[in-house]
């Protein structure tokens, strides 16, 4: 299964890295990341010559949405990992290392941050700060960091009392030497997990709020946008209800593997860094 994993988050990778060659952008295109419109009828176009994958409501081309919005979904999950991460990484840290007051503020802030639906407050901050993929991208790194601050914490607090932590300190080690060389890189793997899986988990969210009308602006090379413009076409028409099929089935596949791969190679990851899954191969 982990090889699953990798292969399909390597055929996105190579769906990323090639799309000006699997899908050129207009010549007159001003950003590549602006979907082609074949015209402007709000009613979609099944696959045709030109178009395999059909056209959307207001003729947008589905196959140059999906492959440009790959890039458009590991840019968003990546800088929101890195976000997330650092301050996840940072709050954590203080936290479980000094303990006391700092660690009762910080950990009051998680819990007040937690107490909120996740999708609920991603679309409270988004409707604050506005609609934009950079909004969302904040939004959803407000979200998560709260989750990986807890985590870290709960490591920490049992490495931290370990011998050679105390050796450490017993030789003269400062606070930040002994954080830098032994706290974290004894406590990191359970981060890492997580952040593996997570990188499925914030595309779909980001979907998520795409869907809403908070994301992207229409035309945008975005998985989520492409399914915002299938919402009024899932039922099909009268009669027919798969009339429509491939402005939400193209899009919604395309998403299902990204998040499967993710989802797969983290389950590797835990494999391969967990000491107590090693041993017991």
């Amino acid at each position: 299964m982990s090889v699953i994993g990798f292969s399909l988050i390597a055929i996105f990778v190579a769906l990323a890295v090639l799309a000006p060659a699997l899908a050129p952008p207009p010549p007159t295109s001003r950003d590549p990341y602006l979907i082609p419109q074949e015209g402007f009828s709000s009613t979609p176009r099944p696959p045709r010559v030109g178009h395999p994958f059909g056209t959307s409501e207001g003729q947008y081309d589905l196959y140059y949405g999906i492959v440009w919005g790959a890039r458009t979904a590991f840019r968003v999950s990546i800088v929101v990992i890195t976000i997330t991460v650092i301050i996840g990484l940072v709050l954590g840290v203080l936290s479980g290392f000094y303990g006391g007051k700092l660690d009762e503020a910080i950990m009051r802030a998680t819990d007040i941050f937690l107490a909120f639906p996740d999708l609920v407050l991603a679309v409270t901050v988004v409707a604050v700060l506005g609609r934009s993929l950079t909004n969302i991208m904040i939004a959803i790194a407000l979200v998560r960091w709260p989750t990986y601050a807890r985590l870290l914490r709960g490591d920490i607090l049992t490495v931290r009392r370990r011998d050679y932590v105390e050796a450490a300190r017993a030789m003269g080690g400062g606070d930040l030497r002994i954080m830098v060389r032994h706290i974290v890189p004894n406590s990191i793997y359970p981060f890492l997990v997580l952040s593996s899986l997570d990188m499925g988990l914030i595309v779909i969210t980001a979907a998520a709020l795409s869907f809403l009308g908070l994301g992207a602006e229409v035309g945008y090379a975005d998985w989520g946008m492409l399914i915002n413009l299938s919402r009024n076409w899932i039922l099909g028409a009268p009669g027919n209800a798969f009339a429509y099929w491939y402005v939400l089935v193209f899009p919604g596949t395309a998403i299902f593997l990204f998040v499967l791969g993710w989802n797969l190679l983290g389950d590797a990851f835990r494999d391969i860094l967990d000491p107590r899954l090693r041993g017991s191969h």
